[in-house]
């Protein structure tokens, strides 16, 4: 089955990267969530929580700042200005 490749990065480096299922963000207009096979799309993002929902395990979720999400061929890119772990867990 095919997967998206995420990478989430902030200006200090890479807070998480692999392949995942879904990933859901908080865009300016609204929330987006990408699935794989998703139309290309660049999204400005708003302080929110990111989720993403790795092919195996629990969701990760994080609280960022804001930054741009952008997606081309199942490769997802979230780069924020600042991002922390988000004290909801998930046990999907």
């Amino acid at each position: 089955m095919a997967q998206l490749e995420v990478d989430l990065v902030a200006a200090d480096g890479t807070i998480w990267s692999g392949e995942a299922r879904m990933v859901s963000a908080p865009a300016s207009d609204g929330e987006i969530g990408i699935l794989v096979g998703h139309t290309p799309v660049l999204s400005v993002l708003r302080r929110g929580e990111v989720r993403v929902t790795p092919a195996d395990g629990p969701v990760q979720r994080w609280v960022v700042e804001g930054g741009f999400l952008s997606v081309d061929d199942d490769q997802v890119t979230v780069v924020v200005d600042a991002a922390e772990p988000s004290p909801q867990t998930s046990a999907r």
